[in-house]
């Protein structure tokens, strides 16, 4: 469990965007933002030059920080999505497929997301995905024997 990095008191459900430390309320923001210190963004480098420098096989895990473990989904869980029956058969809809792949190439993701979520096909696409990592998986093959 972490704590605040301000007060050292409660636990914290915000994080500063500039310099990534996390604070629990508005009074630790204001304390802390007269001293805060933006964190140094690495040098780009293109997906072609990393992808040749790097060979070696990734995980999700390397694509996660240590300090993010509070808005982190177990792997486990996150193995539940490709077991999903009614997740398997929303993903054949070709215009679904292509709301992914339209995501996933945008240069920001947060507008393209916004935008998606304007379709019903993706709410319940993401709809499912949330229950599947908040439910457990008894709950979840119920659902999708049930659905069959």
């Amino acid at each position: 469990m972490q704590i605040c990095n301000v007060c050292s008191d409660q636990t914290p459900k915000y994080r500063c965007p500039a310099c990534k430390i996390r604070y629990c309320s508005l009074g630790c923001y204001k304390k802390h933002k007269d001293t805060c210190s933006p964190a140094k963004k690495p040098v780009s480098v293109s997906v072609e030059a990393r992808d040749a420098q790097n060979t070696e096989p990734w995980c999700v895990d390397d694509l996660l920080h240590e300090d993010d473990i509070l808005d982190k989904v177990p792997v486990q869980r996150l193995q539940l999505l490709g077991q999903s029956k009614q997740l398997r058969d929303l993903l054949c809809n070709p215009h679904l497929r292509q709301l992914l792949r339209s995501i996933d190439s945008a240069d920001r993701k947060d507008d393209a997301m916004k935008a998606a979520m304007q379709e019903p096909l993706f709410v319940e696409f993401s709809d499912r995905c949330l229950q599947i990592v908040e439910n457990d998986a008894e709950a979840l093959a119920a659902s999708d024997e049930s659905d069959a």
